[in-house]
C-alpha cells in the first residue's frame, strides 16, 4: 500500500494574522495529528521569526518542520539558524519557473535562475540534511525548463521536489498525466500543491497521488487543498486503491475543527485566543455525574486511582457549583486534587536571565533529604531553560506531554497559572502551580508533576 505524506501550510497563508500563541496552538493541533509536515514561512522579522520557529520545535517532535528559504543566502542562513535545535527538519527553496514569474518576480533570465537553484540548494544543504525544492508556477513553466530545473536542484542534493498549479490552470486528470510525465523524466519523489479556486484541488490531488505523486501540500482553509477533505478521501477510499497516509482519521474532524476556531478568530484583530481554549471539546457542568466527569478526565488521558477519582468528582463539584468546567478546568482540577504527595524535590530558588539579545538561563537550586543541589542550564526561552535545569538535578527527562499557562485573576498584579503533563511509563502525570510570576508558576508546575512521578515509582 502506498504511504502518502501530508505537508500542511496553514501556517504559510498570507497575510494571516495568527498571535505568537496561536501559531504555536496550531503546530501542536498538527503535531497530534500526525501531520508529516508542518510548513513555516521564511524568516522576515529576523529574531522574532526565528524565536517562533524555535519555540513550536519544543511542541513538536515527531513532525517534521520545514521552514521556506528566499531569494538570497541571508535567508537559507536565518532558516538553518531558527531550526537548528528542530528534531526534523527541511529547508524548502521555493521560486518561480514560469517566464513571467522569473522576470516579474526574482528579475532572472532563465539561465541565472538555473544557477540560483543550483547554488540555493546546495547552500541549503550544507546547513541541514533534508532540502525541499518548490517549482511555485510549475504548471505555467515551459517543460524542458521545468525538467532542467528539477535537475539541477536534484544533482544540487534537493531531497523532494514539489510541483505546483498556483494558478489553478489544469483540470484534474491533466495536472494527474502532467506529474506522472515529471516523475517518468526525472526519476525522483514529486509532490504536489494544488489551487482551489475551481474547487478542484482535492480531486487533482487525489489523481495525481494515484499517478505516483508522494507528498501532498494541505491547510486548514485558505486556497489549496483541504486538509479535512484529502484526509477524509483517504480514509473512505484509501483501501480500495491501496493508499494510505499518517493521519489520525479518529481525530481528524475534531482537530481541524479547532484550528479553524483559531483561524476564524484570528481574523478579529480584537480576539485573542490563549493557549488553553478548551480544544478538547469538554463541557460540564453541575448536573453532570461522577461517570461522566470520570470519561471526561480520561479522554484528557489520565488514569485516576478509586481514590483520586473521588477526589477530583469532589473538587469538580466545587468548582462547576460556581462556572461550567471545560478541558482547561478539569486539568487544573486533576493537578490540584488527583495524587497529591510528599514533595520529595522542594523549590529553594530560581534566577533566570533573558532577553531580546541573550540567550536564556536558569539557575534552578532544589532540596532532596534537606540536600541543595544546583543546576545552571540554557534553553530556547526562560522556561525552557528551567525545565532542562531541573532535569538537569534530578538526572531524568520526562516526556513533556502537555503545558498550559493562564492568568486566574487580572490586574499588572495578576496570578498566573501553569499545568504541565509529563509522562511515564505510559502514564500521565499532572503538576499545578500559581504564582504572580508566571516562571515561577511553570517552575512549580513542572516540580510538582515530577514529585508524582517519584513518589509513585518509589
Amino acid at each position: 500500500m502506498k504511504n502518502v505524506k501530508i505537508a500542511d501550510t496553514t501556517l504559510c497563508r498570507a497575510h494571516n494574522s495568527f498571535s505568537f500563541k496561536e501559531k504555536i496552538e496550531i503546530a501542536r493541533q498538527l503535531e497530534k495529528l500526525n501531520a508529516d509536515i508542518i510548513e513555516l514561512p521564511e524568516i522576515t522579522d529576523g529574531k522574532t521569526d526565528i524565536l517562533l520557529v524555535r519555540t513550536v520545535s519544543s511542541f513538536v517532535k515527531h513532525s517534521n518542520i520545514s521552514v521556506a528559504a528566499g531569494m538570497s543566502e541571508k535567508s537559507i542562513a536565518d532558516a538553518a539558524e531558527a531550526l537548528e535545535n528542530t528534531n526534523h527538519k527541511t529547508i524548502r527553496i521555493e521560486l518561480p519557473v514560469s517566464p513571467v514569474g522569473m522576470e516579474y518576480t526574482c528579475h532572472l533570465k532563465p539561465a541565472k535562475m538555473l544557477d540560483w537553484i543550483e547554488k540555493a540548494v546546495k547552500t541549503a544543504k550544507e546547513k541541514v540534511s533534508s532540502v525541499e525544492f518548490c517549482a511555485t508556477d510549475a504548471t505555467r513553466a515551459e517543460r524542458d525548463f521545468l525538467y532542467s530545473a528539477i535537475k539541477n536542484a536534484t544533482q544540487a542534493g534537493a531531497d523532494r521536489i514539489t510541483v505546483c498549479d498556483t494558478a489553478g490552470s489544469m483540470l484534474p486528470d491533466d495536472f494527474a498525466q502532467f506529474v506522472k510525465e515529471i516523475i517518468e523524466n526525472t526519476g525522483v519523489p514529486v509532490g504536489i500543491k494544488c489551487n482551489n479556486k475551481a474547487g478542484l484541488a482535492a480531486a487533482q490531488a487525489i489523481l495525481a497521488v494515484r499517478n505516483g505523486a508522494s507528498c501532498v501540500k494541505c491547510a486548514v482553509g485558505g486556497d489549496t487543498v483541504s486538509l479535512d477533505t484529502f484526509g477524509s478521501i483517504i480514509k473512505d477510499y484509501g483501501n480500495d486503491y491501496d493508499i494510505s497516509s499518517n493521519i489520525k482519521y479518529t481525530e481528524l474532524h475534531r482537530i481541524v475543527k479547532q484550528i479553524n476556531w483559531i483561524t476564524d478568530n484570528a481574523k478579529n484583530e480584537n480576539t485573542t485566543v490563549t493557549v488553553n481554549a478548551d480544544f478538547d471539546g469538554i463541557r460540564l457542568d453541575k448536573n453532570d455525574t461522577q461517570e461522566a466527569v470520570l470519561t471526561a478526565v480520561k479522554k484528557l488521558g489520565y488514569d485516576l486511582s478509586e481514590d483520586d477519582s473521588i477526589n477530583v468528582y469532589n473538587e469538580f463539584l466545587r468548582v462547576a457549583s460556581k462556572k461550567n468546567v471545560g478541558a482547561k478546568e478539569l486539568d487544573a482540577i486533576v493537578a490540584s486534587a488527583a495524587l497529591q504527595v510528599p514533595s520529595a524535590y522542594k523549590l529553594v530558588s530560581y534566577v533566570i536571565n533573558n532577553g531580546n539579545i541573550i540567550t536564556a538561563s536558569a539557575h534552578i537550586v532544589l532540596e532532596r533529604d534537606g540536600v541543595p543541589t544546583e543546576g545552571i542550564e540554557i534553553g530556547d526561552g526562560p522556561i525552557d531553560a528551567s525545565f532542562i535545569a531541573i532535569d538537569k538535578i534530578i538526572g531524568r527527562h520526562y516526556e513533556l506531554d502537555d503545558f498550559q499557562i493562564q492568568a486566574v485573576t487580572e490586574g499588572k498584579e495578576a496570578m498566573g497559572s501553569a499545568v504541565v503533563k509529563l509522562r511515564s511509563g505510559g502514564k500521565l502525570y499532572s503538576g499545578n502551580g500559581i504564582s504572580t510570576d508566571i516562571i515561577g508558576a511553570s517552575i512549580r508546575a513542572y516540580l510538582n508533576a515530577i514529585n508524582k512521578i517519584v513518589y509513585e515509582e518509589a
